[in-house]
């Protein structure tokens, strides 16, 4: 009977089957097999990219997001992959939405957008290795996109441009603030500073004035009967001399005026 020729390539895996039922796994290379009653499958032991649609998914404050998610994963056994479900890499890409559902669940909207790495750490610790189930190995798993609907977009713009007018508000009314408690610091600093210099000049008027009252009182406290004699004489003096047509003085005194030679001039032009 002739045989059938079979090259299973590089990275791959036969599956040899004998009329229709698997019988074993062979290696990469060249291999025989009776034509019409068996078969050799060969499945691709090489990592191989997926993208997964985007699809809806509900967050714990009932947000509707959209994720699309890409992940690589590769054969680890053929016999499961093949053989024992009808489609294993749906079936993966089902057990991925599923988690990736459930986690994002679990979380606010917020803490969805800003969390995007926690999630794929999540997500690729809950798919776990699928060796036993499906004969695949997820090597990497990354969410590219999560995108709230249109929706909420326009009422997180909206909540954006609101926040950023309050933060302006803010800041252009702390402004004004500190504007004017600027100037009244300044006028105040102006009045206090105005009110010690009017109070160091009365201040010094003061000293000025006690010292002429001690200078003065010294110097009395050390004058004799002369000096207020010779002061009287003065005075009289101004007296003879001025307009006045009286004059009024100390009468315990009066028996010695006639030695005061201004006294003498008045008493003469008096006589005459």
């Amino acid at each position: 009977m002739a045989l059938g020729i079979k090259i299973v390539p590089q990275n791959n895996s036969g599956l040899v089957e004998t009329l229709g039922k698997y019988r074993r796994s062979v290696e990469s290379g060249l291999h025989f097999y009776i034509p019409l009653i068996q078969k050799i499958r060969k499945v691709s032991l090489a990592m191989e990219p997926l993208s997964l649609p985007n699809y809806s998914i509900i967050t714990k404050d009932n947000a509707d997001v959209s994720a699309s998610v890409t992940l690589n994963y590769h054969v680890t056994n053929g016999v499961k992959y093949q053989y024992e479900n009808t489609d294993s890499v749906e079936s993966m890409a089902q057990l991925v939405r599923g988690h990736l559902r459930d986690i994002i669940g679990r979380m606010d909207l917020n803490e969805a957008l800003g969390s995007t790495a926690k999630i794929n750490q999540e997500l690729a610790l809950a798919i776990g290795d699928l060796t036993n189930t499906y004969g695949i190995n997820v090597d990497r798993i990354n969410i590219d996109e999560l995108t709230p609907s249109q929706a909420i977009q326009e009422a997180m713009d909206k909540q954006l441009t609101a926040d950023r007018e309050r933060v302006a508000t803010i800041a252009k009314a702390e402004g004004e603030a500190k504007s004017i408690e600027l100037t009244t610091k300044a006028k105040n600093d102006a009045l206090m500073a105005t009110a010690k210099a009017e109070a160091d000049a009365t201040k010094t008027r003061a000293d000025a004035e006690r010292y002429r009252i001690d200078t003065v009182q010294t110097g009395l406290a050390g004058a004799d009967d002369k000096y207020f004699q010779n002061q009287s004489i003065n005075a009289f003096a101004e007296l003879a001399t001025s307009s006045a047509n009286l004059v009024v003085v100390p009468t315990d005194s009066a028996s010695e005026y006639g030695k005061l030679p201004v006294v003498g001039q008045l008493l003469k032009k008096g006589a005459k």
